[in-house]
């Protein structure tokens, strides 16, 4: 069963959900810039309004405290508190989280704060962004500045928000801001930047916080998991999440094992070659600061079974495999072997930082949003959840994705994860069936998951 003071949460980030682009000196973001090039966003759209957060935050705490969340899991603007990335505070950013802080606590919802979920500052990005070796002192000072602020009232701190993505797929292939397609060496060097931001942004939160911080980190769970439950496949699967096939930034260990075990994995290493960029023994000291624990955003993972040698062989699912709207594959076991294998390798609490589902959901005749599917899905995967806790993996919380429909990057307002419903053109919520099931849910401390629906 789920420990007492489980985590029950709803995840969201800054750029997806806030609006506010021009409001309260807000600076801009790289994402401000990558929306405004053609044919990058799916519909043409970008964040510079999303779901009004940034005036609705009361409403929205409401609505979380309505449908019993414990916690919330949001991230910060780097530049609407520093517009420039460094130097001057801008008071009114400081103003905006200060009152949402201090909503989400009058209601009950701990605050669990992330400090970078990909909106980079557009200042810094022409200074040379992550490539720059200032940057990762750009991102301690950042830290300080937000831990003087709000560290008297939050105690949960996360640093980076998958770092697979904002700099695979933001410096690699293009497909996210700031859309740059760069070598492998360039892209390898952006990352170990990030990485060391990382561990310089957890000193600052363990020498300056007013409050006993807990301190973790929110990568992909790039998972796998046995197709058929045998002890061959069991350890090729584990095999299979812990190591790299290609040279793609697109796993787990290259971003999990520098934080967790002080070391680039072999594999990567030799893999990679010449493009790794040069490094210290203490660059990797300072990447391995303790955490105390260890955020994953898992969504789904891949069949393995253990081929004639006891390697790891991928099976396919299948034609017609379920499938999200965003076609993703649905696979709740991931939930049961992304945490087991993780807490195996690196022995910290497990925190669920993103979970869940895109459907094709609308208002429907009678007022209501019917999501059965979403309802499904997160009770499948809430199921593998608890046998891992039943199991004895420590598993401190769970973060629905997401709180509400919003910005989802490169698909625009195309797919919607939300618990919420968002009328984008009104800005009206409306509670989802999937809502007011997470509730009952909550209520029961998730011994509960059966699929009556209100």
């Amino acid at each position: 069963m789920f420990q007492q003071d489980f985590a029950w949460g709803a995840a969201t980030a800054s750029y997806q959900i806030e609006g506010g682009k021009t409001q309260g000196g807000r600076g801009l973001t790289v994402w401000d810039e990558f929306c405004e090039r053609p044919g990058i966003i799916r519909d043409g759209s970008s964040g510079a309004v999303a779901c009004d957060h940034y005036n609705r935050y009361k409403e929205d705490v409401a609505i979380m405290k309505e449908i019993g969340f414990r916690a919330y899991r949001f991230s910060l603007c780097w530049s609407r508190i520093l517009p420039e990335g460094t130097g001057k505070v801008n008071q009114e950013g400081i103003d905006f989280y200060n009152g949402l802080i201090d909503e989400l606590l009058a209601n009950g919802i701990e605050p669990y704060v992330t400090l970078f979920h990909w909106d980079y500052p557009l200042a810094l990005f022409r200074q040379g962004g992550w490539l720059n070796p200032k940057s990762s002192d750009w991102f301690a000072a950042y830290t300080k500045v937000v831990v003087d602020a709000f560290s008297d009232r939050v105690s949960h701190w996360m640093t980076l928000n998958e770092p697979q993505c904002f700099i695979g797929m933001g410096h690699g292939t293009g497909e996210h801001a700031p859309g740059l397609k760069l070598s492998n060496q360039e892209v390898l060097l952006a990352g170990h930047n990030a990485l060391l931001a990382h561990g310089k942004a957890v000193q600052v939160i363990r020498e300056h916080a007013k409050k006993a911080p807990q301190v973790g980190y929110a990568p992909v769970g790039v998972c796998s998991h046995p197709a058929v439950e045998t002890p061959a496949n069991i350890e090729a699967a584990r095999k299979r999440m812990f190591s790299m096939e290609n040279d793609s930034t697109w796993n787990s260990v290259w971003w999990m094992d520098p934080v967790l075990l002080g070391r680039y994995p072999e594999d990567g290493l030799r893999i990679y070659g010449d493009a790794v960029p040069a490094y210290t023994q203490a660059d990797m000291d300072l990447i391995s600061q303790p955490i105390d624990f260890f955020g994953t955003n898992i969504y789904n993972s891949c069949p393995i079974v253990a081929d004639e040698n006891g390697d790891p062989a991928f099976i396919d699912l299948g034609l017609g495999c379920p499938h999200t709207a965003i076609e993703w594959p649905i696979t709740p076991e991931a939930l049961y072997w992304g945490p087991r294998f993780l807490y195996e390798r690196y022995h910290k609490p497990i925190l669920i930082t993103e979970n869940g589902i895109s459907c094709l959901d609308y208002v429907m005749s009678d007022g209501k949003v019917h999501d059965p599917m979403r309802i499904d899905f997160t009770a499948r995967y809430l199921e593998q959840l608890r046998r891992a806790t039943d199991d004895g993996i420590e598993v401190a919380g769970y973060f629905h994705w997401s709180l509400m429909d919003n910005f989802e990057w490169a698909q625009g307002y195309h797919e919607r994860f939300g618990l919420v419903h968002v009328d984008y053109n009104t800005q009206k919520r409306t509670l989802k069936d999937s809502a007011y099931w997470m509730k009952s849910v909550i209520a029961s401390n998730g011994a509960d998951l059966s699929m009556n629906l209100r």
